[in-house]
């Protein structure tokens, strides 16, 4: 849900006010506590990358229903594209200068909280009396909590179900075995047909994230120990890789594999060239708008053979933290809560076709469309899951996993000098 709609239509001028504002400079500074002549009122600054991403004017709609609930706070939103906010964020970070309430990306949380940017949400709760059950998940950084994750969007598995029936396999694979049955009888249908379309570009790394880690979570699995370092080698890891590698030692995998990005596997699976892939329900619109005549479905990822435990399902957050220097903390807890809370948590999953962070919460969107109901099944009976979320320097782990990864597959090396050369790589890092 990055998206970049928003670039071309946002000015020069535009991105140099939010900087001011994020930064400090200019206009109402962070935690003001004043809002025309009213000395007893706070001004919250708020920003995030949401606001653009969300039909207009529903989430002021959302900040004028705070402010209504709490008199005498109000909320200046500070809005602008991703990557316009990334970068205000890491030159806040940077100078101490942080907007009261920020959005947050997983990536961005290990840097944040080490550079004393963000606060501890765990004492913010504790200090308020928050009951954080509700909450679907959090991510923690040594034992504190540092972001929320907002609303979540997940990633299942899509099949062409056309190509499926083809194939002659009755029903979507629930497991591993399964599964690469349905792939391989897909593939052989048609010499311009693949069984499943696996990402692995060195340049956009997440493939190593959605499409090779998940595997590993589907079943339980973990790549890390239990206190949150490297821990690659393991069976769990080993287990999804040399799955993978019989998928593509079968011919099952889309060609071009290690130059693949998440956008030419949604262009594949669009077009009818390949019967599965692992991909954000964000784009079941963008699918539905390319190929309208293409029939698939959604489903949880296969798991080990066997397993019966909880299935760990891959998403993406918008997330929020406290800016750890805020005037206002109390204030700033005020609008998370009320952010997290089952209505109005609710009706922000509803505007942006997401899933609920407070879990007791279910979104309207979830009943009007029989794949969108489906997944929120999908994710409602699962559990999140997400090891790159909250690690120091995400993406170059995924990259550092994936070189030796593509050598493996291409039968460079073997299982287990692969994994050790991924550990070592990442154990450097942290």
């Amino acid at each position: 849900m990055r998206s970049t709609r928003w670039l071309a239509a946002l000015s020069a001028a535009a991105v140099a006010s939010i900087g001011l504002a994020a930064c400090g400079g200019g206009g109402d500074s962070a935690g003001e506590s004043t809002s025309g002549g009213n000395g007893d009122e706070v001004m919250l600054e708020f920003a995030q990358w949401w606001e653009p991403e969300l039909p207009d004017g529903s989430f002021r709609a959302l900040m004028d229903e705070f402010e209504k609930e709490n008199p005498g706070i109000k909320v200046k939103l500070l809005s602008g594209p991703y990557a316009s906010t990334k970068e205000q964020l890491v030159a806040a970070s940077a100078s101490g200068t942080m907007p009261d309430v920020v959005g947050l990306d997983g990536a961005w949380v290990s840097d944040f909280s080490k550079q004393g940017a963000i606060a501890d949400l765990t004492a913010l709760m504790k200090d308020n009396g928050y009951d954080d059950s509700q909450l679907a998940s959090q991510i923690a950084i040594d034992g504190a909590t540092y972001m929320i994750p907002v609303v979540n969007f997940v990633y299942p598995m899509f099949t062409n179900t056309t190509l499926l029936d083809e194939a002659g396999v009755s029903a979507v694979p629930t497991n591993r075995s399964e599964f690469e049955d349905a792939a391989k009888k897909i593939r052989a249908t048609d010499s311009d047909v693949s069984g499943w379309a696996l990402p692995l570009s060195l340049e956009t790394p997440n493939g190593i994230q959605n499409d090779v880690m998940s595997w590993v979570w589907a079943s339980g699995g973990t790549m890390l120990t239990k206190d949150g370092k490297p821990d690659v080698a393991n069976e769990d890891v080993k287990s999804a890789a040399e799955y993978i590698k019989g998928l593509w030692d079968a011919g099952v995998v889309s060609p071009g594999a290690f130059t693949m990005k998440e956008q030419d596997k949604v262009e594949d699976f669009t077009n009818g060239r390949v019967g599965f892939m692992i991909d954000s329900l964000a784009h079941i619109n963008t699918i539905r708008e390319g190929n309208p005549d293409l029939a698939f479905e959604i489903s949880a990822i296969p798991a080990k053979d066997g397993y019966t435990g909880e299935r760990g399902m891959p998403y993406a957050s918008w997330g929020i933290g406290v800016s750890a220097s805020s005037e206002h903390p109390e204030e700033a807890w005020k609008l998370v809560e009320f952010l997290m809370s089952k209505e109005t948590n609710a009706t922000l999953a509803n505007d942006a076709k997401a899933f609920p962070g407070n879990n007791e919460a279910v979104p309207a969107f979830v009943n009007d469309d029989e794949l969108f109901k489906k997944a929120f099944e999908i994710w409602d009976s699962g559990t999140p899951a997400n090891e790159f979320t909250g690690l120091p320097v995400a993406e170059t782990l995924m990259r550092e996993f994936d070189e030796p990864f593509q050598k493996y597959l291409n039968g460079e090396m073997d299982v287990d000098t692969m994994l050790k050369t991924a550990q070592d790589s990442w154990m450097e890092e942290f």
